[in-house]
């Protein structure tokens, strides 16, 4: 009976979907916003439903936030737009995670991968970003986030409040363009509102920015002495990023490992087990560490810290290396 059920929810879910694209033309020239306001005090909660199957049927939404704040104006028009559209994104969460399943987490296992990664690293701060950012495919991340192991309320909270930004910008745009369409004001009330929604939108743009900067964490760096107690820890990960030739003809300290630094991208899966893990670099000098700091921080990894001078800081102070064996 569970077979069954699944098979008609999917079969139900591609007739939807393909009945939006067969439709497509249509649904986008038609006037939503003349359309639902026939049905008075009903109108919002219709567009509130229609906003969510088309999310659903994914077809683009850009029409109905449009639609949305030229017909309830800014402020309810915002509300209704983020509601429609988190509803719409919920249900295609569920529907990936209860319909399709494990089929489809079979069929998508290589391309899904960054996104688990995310997942796993970030939990709902992933969500967050993704959603901070417009040019993520909206309609095709909500399938593919129902494909993951985030829980159904994290994600529908944090795609709530962090579509927010892009809902009113999309939504002002909305409400602008039918003040200048309609002609009921003059050009110079509405054109200042016209240039702050395209400063908004600019704003929006650039917040995946401002959010990777913020997540970022300020470098870390230790000295000789420090590293020289780290490595009483046998959790420590000491990373040599020199040449192989170099750590052959200058030796290595005894508990370092050897990555190359122009191998380590190549090389990050293999560190895994490392990723909550504290997690030394060590190179010639510090130029090198910190570049490697960066890459390493990108790959999620938790406890990075930099030796300042490097091997060279090491050397002067007369402590032990050992010749690399192989």
């Amino acid at each position: 009976m569970k077979v069954k059920t699944k098979w008609l929810g999917l079969a139900l879910l591609l007739t939807l979907v393909a009945l939006a694209a067969w439709h497509r033309n249509e649904l986008a020239a038609q006037d939503w916003a003349a359309w639902i306001a026939n049905f008075g005090w009903a109108g919002p909660g219709i567009f509130i439903g229609l906003y969510a199957l088309a999310t659903l049927a994914l077809l683009p939404g850009l029409a109905f936030s449009l639609a949305g704040g030229a017909l309830f104006g800014l402020g309810w028009g915002t509300f209704y737009n983020l509601t429609g559209a988190t509803l719409g994104a919920g249900l295609a969460f569920l529907a990936a995670r209860g319909v399709l399943g494990d089929w489809a987490t079979t069929q998508t296992q290589g391309r899904l991968a960054p996104l688990q990664a995310g997942i796993e690293r970030e939990g709902w701060r992933f969500v967050a970003f993704v959603r901070l950012v417009p040019l993520f495919p909206f309609n095709l991340l909500n399938y593919a986030l129902g494909l993951t192991r985030i829980g159904f309320w994290p994600y529908l909270l944090a795609t709530y409040i962090f579509m927010l930004p892009g809902a009113w910008v999309y939504t002002f745009l909305g409400a602008v363009g039918r003040e200048a369409a309609s002609g009921e004001t003059e050009i110079a009330q509405w054109a200042p509102k016209a240039l702050l929604a395209v400063g908004a939108l600019a704003l929006v743009v650039y917040l995946p920015k401002l959010y990777t900067n913020w997540r970022k964490q300020p470098m870390k760096t230790i000295q000789i002495h420090q590293l020289q107690e780290l490595l009483t820890q046998p959790e420590l990960l000491l990373l040599d990023l020199r040449d192989e030739a170099d750590c052959q003809t200058k030796g290595m300290i005894a508990q370092a490992t050897n990555i190359p630094f122009p191998l380590l991208p190549e090389r990050l899966a293999t560190l895994e087990p490392w990723k909550n893990q504290p997690v030394a670099l060590i190179c010639t000098t510090s130029f090198r560490s910190q570049r490697a700091y960066q890459l390493l921080q990108e790959g999620g990894f938790l406890n990075l810290t930099v030796v300042e001078g490097g091997m060279k800081a090491w050397g002067e102070q007369g402590l032990p290396l050992q010749q690399r064996q192989g």
